[in-house]
């Protein structure tokens, strides 16, 4: 589960100087998509995502951070259609972002509006929403992706708080499923960490309440829940499965 930054190919600062005359064109094409086997999400996502997904963590200590499974082998979304669609009602804000992303050179304490200048989306015919007007100022359009990428800045740091957490309360454990397609063979599919339900049954009262105060309980048992979609989701590629600890 390692893929998912391959998304963008060729990410460059943003400039009034080399992107005044670019437009990008979006639109429902998830192709750029296809190739990855899961996607970051963060903790405000949980209640739509779990509805389709399975969600689980990965990582360890300040990397760890919960994902969306979308396919068993490298290289494969099976979430992705042969039109380029995503065969799902919710699409994570991590592929909704595309093809702007953040970077930072100085461990997080100052970011960078990137383009991808590979995505088939960025011109300079007028296609699509300008980033620059005719003043060389920022359109309103290039202001609400700044908007959206610093809201999901912050979302995503509190949702490593989260994880932290989980990690410190030593909930999670290794997980794995062994996966049979009907064309023979096998695929273990291994690398991420779900809740031990019965290491929540025994936190300490106090430390209970505090996941309870804090919704954070709520996101837990919405990870738990999404697990039942893994049998759902093997049915794509017509399996019979189920994750189980390592």
């Amino acid at each position: 589960m390692s893929k998912q930054l391959l998304i963008y190919e060729s990410a460059r600062p943003i400039s009034k100087t080399k992107h005044r005359d670019w437009s990008v064109k979006t639109g429902d094409n998830y192709g750029f998509a296809r190739s990855i086997n899961s996607v970051p999400i963060t903790a405000v996502e949980f209640p739509n995502a779990a509805r389709e997904y399975s969600i689980v963590f990965t990582g360890k200590d300040d990397s760890l951070i919960p994902v969306v499974i979308l396919g068993v082998r490298e290289n494969e979304n099976l979430y992705i259609t042969p039109e380029d669609k995503i065969a799902a009602k919710y699409i994570p804000a991590f592929l909704r972002r595309y093809p702007f992303v953040f970077s930072s050179n100085d461990n997080g304490d100052n970011f960078t509006l990137c383009i991808d200048e590979s995505f088939s989306g960025c011109n300079q015919e007028g296609r699509g929403e300008r980033l620059f007007d005719a003043q060389g100022e920022q359109t309103l359009y290039l202001k609400n992706v700044l908007d959206f990428l610093k809201e999901y800045q912050t979302r995503f740091s509190r949702t490593k708080a989260f994880c932290t957490k989980l990690n410190e309360l030593g909930l999670l454990e290794p997980m794995n499923a062994q996966i049979r397609p009907v064309e023979g063979g096998n695929i273990t599919l291994t690398g991420f960490m779900a809740v031990n339900r019965a290491k929540l049954k025994e936190l300490p009262a106090d430390q209970l309440q505090g996941l309870v105060k804090t919704d954070e309980l709520e996101l837990i048992y919405l990870h738990l829940q999404s697990l039942r979609n893994f049998e759902m989701f093997l049915e794509k590629i017509g399996t019979n499965a189920a994750p189980q600890p390592q």
